[in-house]
């Protein structure tokens, strides 16, 4: 697979997408709440509904503080060496099983899959991020260098 060039203009257009994804799904689900809550499905609908909505505001959430890391890091505002420790992006929050999703309204399971597309799509966006990172000794190192000359000299 031939590597991606992480350019900020695709950043921002992952970003712009994110937050619209994000908008949707709280919107997708306040919607899904509300007639749970008034229609008075099974428990085990009620749970599967909450599951997914946990899982899918967690992984937009882990997508949405990657891409800002990158914006920050694209526009000087954090190191290599913060986005080294800051920058990496989680593993997605599995999807949810057959049986559960088969319990929730269609435009809830529509939008879970769309975030997880999504989130996939920033998993290959990732290596191009931690490639534009030059691999150098830390601080720590340079000073033991530094310490070891001047006991040397």
């Amino acid at each position: 697979m031939k590597p991606i060039n992480l350019h900020p203009l695709l950043v921002e257009n992952l970003y712009e997408e994110a937050l619209s994804l994000s908008e949707e799904a709280r919107d997708v689900f306040d919607e899904s709440v509300l007639l749970a809550s008034a229609g008075e499905p099974g428990r085990a609908a009620r749970a599967a509904l909450r599951q997914e909505a946990l899982r899918t505001t967690t992984r937009m959430m882990h997508a949405i503080a990657w891409l800002l890391n990158q914006r920050a890091f694209l526009a000087g505002e954090l190191t290599e060496f913060q986005l080294r420790q800051h920058g990496t992006l989680p593993t997605s929050p599995p999807a949810g099983d057959d049986d559960d999703l088969a319990l929730l309204p269609a435009a809830v399971a529509e939008i879970a899959e769309r975030t997880i597309a999504f989130y996939r799509r920033l998993e290959r966006v990732d290596p191009a991020s931690r490639s534009m990172i030059r691999v150098e000794p830390v601080a720590f190192d340079h000073l033991r260098e530094r310490l070891g000359q001047a006991v040397a000299r």
